[in-house]
């Protein structure tokens, strides 16, 4: 796969002088937010990452490519083209053997942020167990990417419009690390609560890049002795308090936009993008400012983290 990468000059030469570079999505740009959002959110991002101390570098793919650091106009070009492939694990090869632009989701990013040796990516959301899914078995890839792509993942939670307890759950018997940034609950998207109660807890970007090392670098369990755990973290990052809005009325919007979905026969990657465009309808674009405002922050914490973690292997 390493020979299908691209990395940016100036991304590729940070990481080489171990300076702290911060990963991020591009499906977010292509199918999470309505035009021209996606685009202004993409850019309000990569400052973010920036004001840190940090270098952002957006992923997507483009003419047979995978791009670690998409340029300003690549991203303005994902940002309004209209056949835009949804990327994760299973549609990777294939969109790369296509030539088909596409957008790389969680899943997608750790992969491609792994190949380059980028530990740190800020997203809105996980994927993870979709709701009915005990029956339907519509269970998000990010969950099992976690397990085997050691990428520290800054996120406000799992998507709302997701099953929240069985999704920890997985997480949980996937061997998967869960912190809350100074929380101890396990933020709901939209909300900053869930009632669902975390394990572990960090309060600052030391202690995250901490967990990190020892997660990553200085763990004897894998093959190669002193080498690290195998399995990603899950950095859960609450909404900003002036965005949030309450988890019971975001519930009953949810379970509006899950009628309209199964009386319109919605399934598979189409749920998602359709069921945040409702959510946006119902709550008056209430849950776009959330969803720009939850972005922004986890690129602005991944970016400290980042710098913390660099820092840190600085010292050794």
């Amino acid at each position: 796969m390493k020979r299908f990468l691209s990395v940016r000059e100036d991304v590729a030469a940070d990481l080489a002088a171990g300076r702290p570079v911060v990963a991020l999505e591009s499906t977010v740009i292509a199918h999470g937010l309505p035009r021209p959002l996606n685009l202004e959110t993409a850019r309000e991002m990569e400052k973010a990452v920036r004001e840190a101390g940090a270098t952002p570098a957006t992923i997507g793919i483009l003419c047979g490519k995978l791009i670690v650091g998409l340029s300003p106009e690549q991203i303005a070009f994902l940002s309004e083209a209209d056949n835009v492939a949804k990327v994760s694990r299973a549609d990777l090869a294939a969109v790369l053997a296509s030539g088909r632009p596409g957008a790389t989701t969680v899943a997608g990013t750790m992969i491609a942020a792994h190949l380059a040796g980028i530990r740190v990516f800020a997203t809105g959301g996980i994927g993870g167990v979709h709701r009915g899914g005990e029956t339907s078995m519509d269970v998000s890839a990010d969950l099992t990417e976690l397990t085997r792509t050691p990428v520290a993942v800054v996120c406000a939670g799992a998507k709302a419009i997701l099953d929240l307890p069985r999704t920890l759950e997985v997480l949980e018997t996937l061997g998967v690390p869960v912190a809350g940034y100074g929380t101890n609950e396990f933020p709901a998207f939209y909300s900053r609560e869930s009632g669902l109660n975390l394990m572990h807890r960090v309060d600052s970007p030391e202690e995250a890049a901490r967990l990190m090392e020892i997660q990553f670098d200085r763990v004897g369990m894998a093959e190669d002795a002193g080498e690290g755990m195998k399995t990603g973290i899950v950095f859960a990052n609450p909404v900003p308090v002036e965005s949030a809005l309450p988890h019971e009325e975001i519930e009953s919007f949810i379970n509006i936009a899950l009628a309209s979905a199964e009386a319109s026969r919605i399934q598979g990657k189409s749920i998602t993008p359709f069921l945040l465009q409702e959510l946006a309808r119902l709550s008056g674009g209430r849950t776009l400012q959330a969803n720009r405002a939850l972005l922004t922050a986890n690129a602005k914490l991944a970016g400290q983290i980042a710098v913390a973690y660099t820092g840190r292997h600085s010292l050794d």
